[in-house]
């Protein structure tokens, strides 16, 4: 066969196609730009250069209104998954095309230490996930500067990350905000330093609260906001003036550059109340506050903000004896009070509330003169008395010798039980030291009135040995009446030893020599029970005989008082 010479337009039309077949030639995994022809149901056609046209699925360009997001004509980069399908169409994929591009574009950024942006998407176990394109993990210690305990409020905020850590094999992709906080924190940081000066007030936002203080972000730097510098008034918990995020404007009160501390202060900002309190406040004046605060001794009172009072436990109640100010007051209680005394440089206000009403005591000195009549209970029962409730809160003393015209020896529990309604005279009401004085045996007659017709002097009585003492012996007459036996009138020979005379319990017969009824006095013999009574002259020789201990003791001292004193002793 001969050769012939192929004409010059044939030859190049065969050079072209062969150029055009080498461009051409790619493979299943590469990324090519085509030409979008045409827009299908299911299908969107696309003309990559290639003998066959390909096909991507329409759904991949579906946007989130639902609306298809490409038009015939547009340019786009897509990815060969298959050279040709059954129906003869190269099979490509937009979506695949895209996430290569994006891995392209983080592991340059992870590179180039570049910053990528992406939306917090959910909460997975240990951090978030965040869509940067794909995929990618954010560890909860690498959301904030600080520990984040609700991680939920971050989702569907859009920030940019740091790439930490990547591996396109595995699809993994570890992000952090932290480290791009952290770097603006310090330029922030530096910024502040340089203009930070003692005295000077500055805004600033919570960034934490403690129980005994806020840390406030001044810009790159926290400053402690200690709880003693945040009011005037009390706080139990910075938490009750602050919340995480609020701003702030604070005064800084103290500046450490080499150790980068800041003490700030927000009560500075404002006057000292108590440089003023004597302008707005005197003794006497009426106030009205809360309680802030129970002690043992007392209840501290908020007159005003920054302004506390103290009512003493002495100062709460005219009539209870208050313990604890527990059982009348609680924190937050509304109360009324008088100031008793101020010292405005000790920053002390002495309240009290028994002062605004009115004294019950006046009222009960009104309300009972002396000789009235009066209903109650046993209250409280001692051996030197019982107590017996007249007005709410208020017990009246009936002093043991106040119960009986007898014996003044006698123990009140013997006759008396709590709870016993009784009836008394008013005795003495003393307001000023809240003393009130009953008797039960003045609502009788004292027998001590009537003793010259019970026990006439020179008659001969009945009675028994209630004491015996070393100078004589207490003899008892009858309920009421006791008189005094000296020893001296015992016997007509002298007894140098009563207690072999006489025994307690021993019913003798004797005779009155003498009888002091304003006194009580009753003197008695035994010697002289069946003489004549012409042998004893009563009106001038009668001894005047002490009838109590307390006096017989005085007697003792005394021995002038009684006849034969010396023979006595």
């Amino acid at each position: 066969m001969q050769n012939q010479t192929m004409p010059a337009d044939e030859a190049e039309f065969i050079a072209l196609f062969e150029q055009w077949s080498e461009k051409q030639d790619f493979n299943e995994g590469d990324i090519v730009e085509g030409k979008v022809l045409s827009i299908g149901k299911d299908f969107v056609i696309v003309d990559i250069g290639y003998k066959s046209e390909g096909q991507i699925p329409v759904a991949e360009f579906v946007e989130p209104d639902g609306s298809i997001g490409i038009a015939a004509g547009d340019q786009v980069e897509v990815y060969v998954e298959a050279r040709e399908n059954d129906m003869g169409l190269v099979e490509l994929s937009k979506e695949k095309a895209d996430r290569l591009k994006i891995w392209d574009e983080i592991a340059e950024a992870c590179e180039n230490e570049e910053l990528v942006e992406g939306v917090i998407t959910g909460r997975v176990k240990g951090g978030l996930t965040v869509d940067i394109g794909v995929k990618a993990f954010l560890p909860g210690s690498q959301v904030d500067l600080r520990p984040v305990r609700n991680l939920e409020k971050y989702i569907g905020q859009r920030f940019h990350f740091k790439v930490i850590k990547f591996n396109k094999k595995r699809g993994n992709i570890v992000l952090s905000r932290r480290a791009l906080l952290e770097k603006q924190r310090e330029a922030l940081k530096n910024q502040t330093l340089a203009q930070l000066e003692e005295g000077m007030l500055i805004d600033g936002v919570v960034k934490n609260i403690t129980d005994y203080g806020a840390f406030i972000d001044l810009g790159g730097i926290d400053g402690l906001l200690h709880i003693t510098d945040m009011s005037w008034a009390r706080i139990n918990h910075p938490s009750e003036m602050f919340e995480v995020g609020q701003n702030v404007r604070v005064k800084v009160l103290k500046y450490d550059p080499e150790r980068e501390r800041v003490s700030l202060g927000l009560k500075q900002n404002t006057e000292d109340p108590w440089l003023s309190v004597d302008t707005r406040y005197g003794i006497g004046q009426s106030v009205a506050g809360k309680v802030v605060s129970l002690t043992d001794y007392g209840a501290f009172i908020e007159i005003e903000e920054g302004v506390e009072g103290l009512v003493h436990v002495s100062e709460m109640s005219w009539t209870k004896r208050v313990k604890h100010p527990s059982q009348l007051v609680n924190v937050g209680d509304d109360v009324e009070a008088v100031i008793l005394e101020i010292d405005a440089r000790a920053k002390r206000i002495s309240l009290g509330m028994k002062q605004a009403q009115q004294n019950p005591w006046d009222v009960l000195a009104e309300k009972y003169p002396p000789g009235t009549q009066v209903k109650g209970t046993v209250r409280n029962i001692t051996n030197f008395g019982i107590f017996i409730g007249i007005d709410e809160g208020i017990d009246g003393l009936c002093h043991v010798t106040d119960l009986s015209w007898g014996h003044a020896n006698i123990n009140p529990a013997d006759l008396y039980k709590k709870g016993d309604e009784v009836e008394a005279v008013v005795l003495s009401i003393d307001p000023e030291k809240e003393r009130f004085s009953l008797g039960i045996k003045q609502l009788q007659g004292d027998p001590w009135m009537t003793i010259h017709g019970k026990y006439p002097r020179g008659s001969v009585q009945k009675g028994k040995v209630a004491k015996i003492l070393d100078f004589g012996a207490i003899v008892e007459l009858d309920s009421f009446i006791e008189g005094f036996l000296h020893i001296s009138e015992i016997a007509e020979e002298k007894v140098e030893n009563i207690h072999k005379v006489l025994e307690e319990g021993q019913d003798i017969e004797v005779k009155i020599l003498s009888i002091i009824p304003e006194e009580r006095k009753l003197g008695l013999s035994l010697k002289r029970v069946g003489q004549d009574d012409d042998d004893y002259v009563y009106d001038n020789a009668a001894p005047e005989a002490a009838t109590t201990l307390g006096e017989l003791i005085r007697a003792k001292l005394d021995l002038s008082n009684l006849p034969d004193a010396n023979d006595g002793q």
